[in-house]
């Protein structure tokens, strides 16, 4: 899939029904047979997602010059709340890179804000961060109503080509959306294949 399509179709988006909050759920409801596709490699984070945090929380708080601790809820383990699913729409998202996966890497890391993105491939709810070096993108599978699963891939630097999930087990990201507060949700990436223990994406409605 080129950047081009991946932004034709994140820009096509369905608004309909209010959520709870005030903003725009997605027009239908996501599918749910995530197992169906995820690798063994990606079975093994998903599963080990507590772990990650285990791992890689301690670590950065040595580091973080107390961010951790001013963001709250953000960096819950445990914190879940209903409507999991970020309605359609644009965000506004920041990466935070928690516990070094060697001695030579961070142990926290904080990447600048970028544009993302939810929209809709067909049936199917997708995300992607438009911005930055690192860019994830891929597809979203309801698992109940307070978490989200997300399987994709990651896109790097000047590349113009989303890959799609499982094509390059090095690019593949696994993870799950949890909503934290109105108006705030977090993708976790538990044991990205570089530099952290686990990643972090916040996103907030753009504007």
């Amino acid at each position: 899939m080129t950047r081009t399509t991946l932004l034709a179709l994140l820009a096509g988006v369905a608004l309909s029904a209010c959520a709870r909050d005030g903003l725009s759920l997605v027009e239908t409801p996501p599918e749910t047979r995530w197992r169906a596709v995820t690798t063994d490699q990606d079975r093994d984070r998903l599963r080990d997602w507590r772990k990650a945090w285990v791992a890689a929380l301690p670590a950065a708080r040595t580091a973080d010059n107390g961010v951790i601790a001013r963001e709250g809820a953000l960096f819950e383990p445990d914190r879940a709340m209903a409507n999991a699913m970020p309605p359609a729409g644009d965000y506004r998202c920041r990466t935070f890179k928690l516990g070094a996966r060697r001695a030579d890497l961070r142990n926290f890391a904080m990447l600048p804000w970028a544009r993302c993105r939810i929209g809709r491939d067909g049936e199917m709810p997708v995300f992607a961060v438009l911005e930055g070096d690192q860019r994830p993108s891929g597809t979203l599978y309801a698992e109940s109503d307070a978490r989200v699963i997300f399987l994709g891939a990651l896109e790097l630097g000047d590349e113009t080509r989303a890959l799609t999930y499982s094509q390059d087990r090095k690019r593949d990201m696994a993870g799950y959306i949890e909503r934290v507060a109105i108006g705030r949700w977090r993708l976790v990436l538990p044991y990205p294949s570089f530099e952290s223990q686990i990643d972090v994406i916040e996103m907030v409605p753009a504007g």
